[in-house]
């Protein structure tokens, strides 16, 4: 995808796509839902994934986006697709959790290949099991290059994070669910070279709207141990635009 609405990066990969994390805010799976009922594949609830090696196209001969529906994929004709754009920003598997535990360590070292082959980009990775990253990285499979960037999700502050003091780290507190203490800015002053936040977004029943004391509240921790911060546009209802704080650890 050559465009993205996400604010944080200029481009998304999706080499892998599909997740079985049951987040109730989760847009991925929302959007995907969007597209109707996967023509190909197998069913979400099984415990499974798949891999394709050439697009699937409809009967019009253009390539369906999400063919396998959110059943974990990997579709390996998407490997090269910025091996030789201009340099950006990339967040990487926008639409799955690329280090959920369901998925091969042979697929990630897959797309690590594929990032090592362009490195005029920064490559922005997320995810819900921090976990992994250490596991990588005890077996020496997590590239400590500057071009990479480990990010974890955390909602709340007693989540855990990866740190590593070989690795670029950062947090993204999105959706941000609660106040985060004076405790967690000691941490990140350690272990955050970056925090993305933002409200949660759509129209779910059950929705969290932050109150404004938690955006202000890490804004000050930010601010005081230095950790630079960037506020996705989804929290301007909630403190107002000239409130907002858009900064970046690499500029």
């Amino acid at each position: 995808m050559e465009k993205t609405k996400i604010e944080w990066c200029d481009s998304t990969w999706n080499p892998v796509t599909g997740c079985y994390h049951d987040c109730p805010y989760c847009y991925a799976r929302s959007m995907i839902n969007r597209f109707g009922k996967a023509k190909y594949g197998k069913s979400a609830g099984e415990m499974d994934v798949l891999e394709l090696f050439d697009p699937i196209k409809d009967e019009n001969g253009k390539r369906i986006a999400y063919p396998t529906g959110f059943v974990p994929t990997l579709h390996r004709y998407r490997l090269n697709d910025y091996k030789d754009k201009s340099p950006r920003t990339i967040f990487v598997c926008s639409m799955a959790d690329l280090f959920g535990e369901w998925v091969p360590d042979s697929w990630i070292e897959e797309v690590f290949a594929a990032c090592k082959q362009a490195l005029q980009h920064n490559y922005l990775f997320l995810t819900k099991n921090p976990k992994r990253y250490a596991d990588l990285a005890l077996k020496q499979k997590l590239p400590d290059s500057d071009a990479f960037w480990y990010g974890t999700t955390v909602t709340t502050p007693d989540r855990d994070f990866f740190f590593s003091g070989l690795h670029h780290t950062f947090l993204s507190i999105e959706p941000i669910m609660g106040d985060f203490s004076e405790d967690f800015g000691h941490m990140c002053k350690q272990f955050a070279e970056w925090i993305v936040t933002g409200a949660e977004t759509g129209n779910r029943k059950e929705k969290v709207v932050p109150k404004p004391k938690w955006v202000f509240g890490l804004m000050d921790v930010c601010k005081r141990e230095r950790i630079p911060l960037f506020m996705k546009d989804s929290l301007i209802p909630i403190i107002g635009e000239a409130n907002m704080v858009r900064e970046f650890p690499w500029r």
